[in-house]
C-alpha cells in the first residue's frame, strides 16, 4: 500500500524546487495535494502534471505571507478534503547583501515568505489538526538556520525564526498528537541557482528529488515518533566552520 494513501498533504511552495519535487514525490505515495504559491502559471502546469498522473490536486495562487490568503487557502481545503495530515512549510524568498545595504522591502519580502508565512500556514494546520485528532508540519528550514555566511542577513534571519517556530510548534502541538519537524537542506540544484548562474561544476549539490525523500521520511515516521531535525548536505559541502 502506498505509504500516504489518502493522505491530505499541504505543500506551499509548490510551483517549483523543493516544492515541486516533494509534491511529486507524496503524489506517488497516494497523498491527496493541496499546493499554493505566488506563481499560478507555474503552478497550474505542476497541476497538470500530477493531475495527468492521478493524483487529486487543489492549487491555489496564495501569498502565504498575507493573513487572508492563507485563510482562504485552508478554508477551500476544508471544502475540499476536510482535514490536513501534513503541512510541508516550504514556501520562501532570497535577499542579501551587507547589512548597511539590505532594503526594508527586501528583509520584509524575505521573512514574509519564509517566516509569517511558515507561522500563518501552521497556525491554521494547527487548527484543523487539532479538531482531527493530530497530524505533522514539516518546516522546510536552510543550514543557515545553523551556520550563516556573509550577506546573508535576511535569509538567516528567517531560517533561524523557522527553526526556533518549529520547536515551539512541536511543544505546543504535544497535547493534541501535532508534530513538528524542521528538514535543513545544504547545496541543492534548484532552478533558481541554476537560471542565476549560482552553480558551478565543481560545487557539491543535491537534487531536489534526494530533499523529497528525506520529507517522505519524515512525513510517513510511525505517529509517536517525532525526526525534530534533519540536516541533510553534499558530503563534500563546507559546514563545520564554513564562512
Amino acid at each position: 500500500m502506498p505509504q500516504l494513501d489518502g493522505q491530505v498533504c499541504v505543500i506551499t511552495g509548490a510551483n517549483q524546487g523543493i516544492g515541486k519535487a516533494i509534491a511529486e514525490a507524496f503524489a506517488a505515495e497516494g497523498a491527496k495535494l493541496a499546493l499554493c504559491a505566488r506563481n499560478m502559471e507555474k503552478l497550474g502546469k505542476v497541476e497538470k502534471e500530477l493531475t495527468q498522473g492521478g493524483a487529486d490536486v487543489l492549487a491555489v495562487s496564495t501569498d502565504v505571507s498575507d493573513d487572508a490568503a492563507v485563510e482562504q487557502f485552508f478554508n477551500l481545503i476544508q471544502e475540499r478534503f476536510g482535514r490536513v495530515d501534513v503541512l510541508i512549510n516550504n514556501a520562501g524568498a532570497f535577499d542579501g547583501g551587507r547589512l548597511d545595504q539590505v532594503t526594508t522591502e527586501g528583509w520584509n519580502n524575505v521573512i514574509g515568505a519564509c517566516l509569517t508565512g511558515a507561522f500563518l500556514c501552521s497556525r491554521s494546520a494547527f487548527s484543523m489538526m487539532k479538531e482531527q485528532g493530530g497530524g505533522r508540519i514539516i518546516n522546510i528550514g536552510s543550514i543557515s538556520a545553523q551556520r550563516t555566511r556573509e550577506a546573508c542577513g535576511p535569509y538567516t534571519a528567517a531560517k533561524f525564526g523557522v527553526w526556533g517556530l518549529t520547536q515551539a510548534t512541536a511543544l505546543d502541538g504535544r497535547p493534541f498528537g501535532i508534530i513538528c519537524s524542521c528538514l535543513h537542506p545544504g547545496n541543492v540544484r534548484v532552478e533558481r541557482r541554476v537560471e542565476s548562474g549560482l552553480t558551478s561544476d565543481d560545487e557539491p549539490m543535491m537534487s531536489m528529488e534526494t530533499i523529497a525523500k528525506v520529507a517522505l521520511t519524515m512525513a510517513t515516521l510511525p505517529p509517536e515518533v517525532n525526526m525534530l531535525e534533519a540536516i541533510v548536505l553534499p558530503n563534500e559541502q563546507l559546514y563545520v566552520g564554513r564562512g
